[in-house]
């Protein structure tokens, strides 16, 4: 029965098992116990695996060992699920101690599966959201990677912390605003406008852009942020009329596009 076929204390009760599943395999070190939570075809199985598993990193301290000898034999499992739960798991535990787990994420950008990948970008934004210092400082080491796709997930992963303290992240997007990618400006583009219609976030922003050197850049940045105001107008602090005024008294000699 998949996980949310369960009622709500069935599934309390499978979270425990899975718990106890897992700390036994981490004490016996018989990893092929864990291994069959982390393959798990049912997503929130796997997602209940990695949780415990980042619980169980700071409850039990002395099993950290353990959990980081688990993760490093299942990184290179010919299972994407599996690899994918890993660099999950290893978010759970970057958010408070990046340094011990840094290596997942550097792999797991690499990996073949987008899966995976994906993976880093949904932990790089949890990480970045709490433990900012040292996963920002990480994710600028790739803002010039060779890889277009490294660029874009890694512009895609700091949006979060954005979201709340876009003058964090700022620096880090200007960085690409130079880029020959498509596909990377786009992301760009659409990171803006998500921090840009957050709370005290649209003014931070307009002042950062107006030292950017790429106008038609910044331009699509600004069409973006007007639309993202109507888009998520049910959520954003302005609403679009007000986000327009402010856009056009930093920008008075700009050409806005019509509708």
């Amino acid at each position: 029965m998949a996980f949310y076929d369960l009622s709500k204390s069935e599934r309390t009760d499978r979270v425990q098992a899975i718990r106890g599943e897992i700390m036994d395999a981490l004490k016996g070190r018989n990893f092929q116990k864990a291994h069959l939570f982390f393959a798990d075809d049912d997503t929130y199985i796997r997602k209940s695996a990695y949780l415990v598993t980042g619980r169980l990193y700071f409850e039990e301290v002395a099993l950290q060992s353990a959990i980081l000898t688990l993760l490093f034999q299942f990184l290179s499992d010919p299972d994407f699920k599996v690899r994918q739960t890993v660099i999950n798991a290893a978010g759970e535990i970057g958010m408070q101690d990046f340094e011990e787990v840094r290596f997942y994420f550097d792999e797991g950008l690499k990996d073949p599966h987008h899966s995976p990948r994906n993976a880093v970008i949904g932990s790089v934004k949890k990480m970045g959201e709490v433990n900012p210092k040292p996963v920002l400082a990480w994710a600028r080491e790739y803002l010039h990677h060779e890889n277009k796709e490294i660029r874009r997930e890694i512009c895609h992963g700091i949006e979060l912390r954005g979201r709340k303290h876009p003058e964090d992240i700022l620096p880090l997007l200007q960085e690409l605003q130079h880029d020959r990618t498509a596909r990377v400006r786009n992301t760009l583009v659409h990171v803006i406008g998500q921090i840009a219609y957050k709370k005290g976030c649209l003014l931070k922003v307009l002042a950062h852009l107006k030292d950017w050197e790429n106008p038609p850049l910044v331009d699509a940045a600004l069409e973006e942020i007007i639309d993202v105001h109507h888009r998520y107008r049910n959520f954003a602090a302005l609403t679009q009329a007000e986000a327009i005024e402010i856009i056009d008294a930093h920008y008075p000699d700009r050409k806005r596009k019509s509708g």
